[in-house]
């Protein structure tokens, strides 16, 4: 027998329609199997596709699964932000609620939530706390994974180095946008550099801290090809420990790191404003979160 699934169309990390990071959230995914959820991201083809599911644990609010088109993630940024807007709308989040919590592959995962005259404005999801792999010994390979010369990787005097904050993602820091613009990735030499850090890292984060009149701490890249995500236009759960990269190398001063701002998605034509908030204490990170703003595009049923 056909099922009907309701899911809702959001743009995350923007304030516009057609910005952004696209996310598909089936509002009520039971009766839904693993394999399925799974083909179903694939149909989608966005990024990341989310189903909501009763709580399994107690202390959250709802079950979540996320999957690219690829595979399944234990925790996700912009999945989590726009899935947060899309219960809000479906009454799932009463108004006004300033505190929920997912249950992710990972664990119980908060958000928390600023509300503007009746309507969800702006989501604070809470990451973990970083952790910092060793530098890469040779970051020439990261340059030649990204098609640059390794002039452009060695230029900035900063590592090439892995950092998770619940997914480990591969940092490399480039001197200018113009140079971060340029990429073109080599799959299979970054699946093998990806591979030598022995970290599970699912992806090369990419960024400069060059500054421009749109006022982005960071301007940012990420390629994710193992994962079905050629290039994704916003990512919120490399962007915490993208903000801890900054803050531990000094690119961002303490008194700063309450409000770095990541601008990724450019090259490709969505735009996405990912807000991160390191907290400190003692001059240690104590606290991430990444956090935006989303819009809705549309509403559909998928027959399964």
């Amino acid at each position: 027998m056909t099922r009907s699934y309701r899911y809702l169309h959001y743009d995350v990390f923007t304030d516009h329609l057609f910005g952004g990071n696209q996310l598909a959230v089936f509002l009520d995914g039971r009766g839904l199997d693993t394999d399925t959820m799974q083909a179903i991201a694939r149909e989608m083809n966005f990024s990341e596709t989310t189903f909501v599911l009763p709580a399994e644990k107690s202390g959250t609010d709802v079950r979540m699964r996320i999957f690219t088109p690829g595979s399944e993630l234990p925790m996700a940024g912009h999945p989590t932000v726009g899935s947060t807007f899309a219960l809000a709308r479906a009454g799932v989040i009463e108004h006004g609620r300033e505190r929920f919590t997912f249950g992710l592959n990972i664990g119980p995962t908060p958000v928390s939530l600023t509300w503007k005259n009746d309507e969800l404005s702006f989501v604070w999801m809470t990451q973990n706390k970083p952790v910092f792999s060793d530098p890469v010994p040779d970051p020439s390979r990261a340059a030649a994974a990204l098609s640059l010369p390794p002039a452009a990787v060695a230029a900035t005097g900063l590592p090439v180095q892995v950092v998770s904050c619940g997914v480990p993602f591969l940092f490399v820091p480039l001197p200018t946008r113009t140079a971060v613009d340029s990429i073109v990735v080599d799959a299979a030499a970054l699946h093998a550099l990806l591979d030598d850090t022995k970290t599970g890292a699912h992806g090369a984060f990419v960024f400069s801290t060059e500054r421009a009149t749109d006022r982005a701490t960071a301007y940012s890249r990420m390629f994710a090809p193992e994962l079905g995500v050629t290039e994704d236009p916003a990512t919120g759960i490399a962007s915490g420990p993208l903000g801890c990269y900054l803050v531990r190398h000094k690119i961002v001063p303490h008194e700063r790191a309450g409000s770095i701002l990541s601008l990724q998605g450019v090259k490709m034509g969505r735009p996405s404003h990912v807000h991160i908030a390191i907290g400190l204490e003692n001059h240690e990170i104590a606290t991430v979160r990444c956090g935006g703003e989303a819009v809705l595009a549309g509403e559909a049923i998928l027959y399964v």
